[in-house]
């Protein structure tokens, strides 16, 4: 799927259906949050810790998902969050909110430098990259640009949540800094940038799971009626 079919299932979703996005969202974390665990069991400590690593939109919502589903487990998961608070907001904002109920695990990175991070994720058994998904259009700057070179640097297995981030979604071509992850799970359907030259560099092998809702017909059949759905 291209980044705007993606966008129209979820809206399809939440205002045709009535699937709160709080669900989709609980959905999609919960599967990361299996998949996390699976890359744990493969390697030679599956007691390590897990450390999910924040931007601040949607996909940083699917991370605390994740880090609340780990801890249940009994699998010990911290949370850096790369983007300032306030800037959290909606579903996002609710799952952030559960979570600092639930733990004083979650590090607000705020003006510190992301390069003091190097040492510290270096120490764990997996990264979960929940730093910015579909919605991502053109090359990181900024805290993000140096938080994704950190990562890649740990030399720490990375998980990706939808679509490694810095990745382009529709020409699977990296701008700028990008995650290499050794596993993405994407939601609903491979993203189109995937099968472009290079794209298996960043995004591993791909997992494809569900959010509990179908594909539309009109996104399944292609053609005319999709470009009617997807709407201007």
């Amino acid at each position: 799927m291209t980044r705007d079919e993606v966008r129209a299932i979820d809206r399809w979703a939440i205002e045709t259906l009535g699937v709160p996005g709080l669900v989709l969202m609980e959905n999609a974390g919960r599967s990361a949050a299996d998949a996390a665990g699976l890359m744990l069991a493969e390697t030679a400590n599956p007691a390590s810790r897990v450390a999910v690593l924040a931007g601040g939109g949607n996909n940083a919502g699917d991370g605390f998902v994740v880090a609340r589903h780990l801890r249940l487990r009994g699998i010990a998961a911290d949370t850096y969050l790369l983007a300032p608070r306030e800037k959290i907001r909606g579903d996002a904002l609710v799952n952030l909110e559960v979570l600092e109920k639930l733990t004083d695990d979650i590090h607000y990175v705020g003006g510190r430098s992301i390069g003091q991070l190097a040492d510290i994720w270096q120490g764990y058994g997996l990264l979960v990259d929940a730093i910015g998904g579909t919605g991502i259009n053109g090359p990181l700057l900024g805290d993000l640009a140096a938080a994704v070179s950190v990562a890649n640097a740990a030399g720490v297995p990375i998980l990706a949540i939808d679509i490694p981030t810095g990745l382009d979604c529709d020409t699977g071509q990296a701008l700028g800094p990008a995650i290499r992850a050794a596993t993405t799970i994407t939601f609903v359907a491979r993203k189109r940038g995937f099968d472009a030259p290079g794209a298996a560099d960043y995004t591993g092998k791909v997992i494809v799971a569900d959010i509990g809702v179908p594909i539309p017909e009109p996104l399944t059949a292609g053609g005319q009626e999709a470009a009617d759905f997807l709407g201007p």
